[in-house]
């Protein structure tokens, strides 16, 4: 399988999609470990 063929089952668009899912879900689990840290120090 060369580079071409992995390109033309997935495109850079579902590539960036998923990227940016990844990010927003380590930010959110990030805002939601801060907010257990925080309650549990109070």
């Amino acid at each position: 399988m060369t580079g071409k063929d992995m390109e033309e089952k997935f495109p850079r668009a579902l590539w960036v999609r998923l990227f940016i899912y990844i990010a927003v879900g380590h930010l959110f689990a990030g805002f939601i470990y801060f907010l257990f840290e925080v309650g549990a120090k109070k």
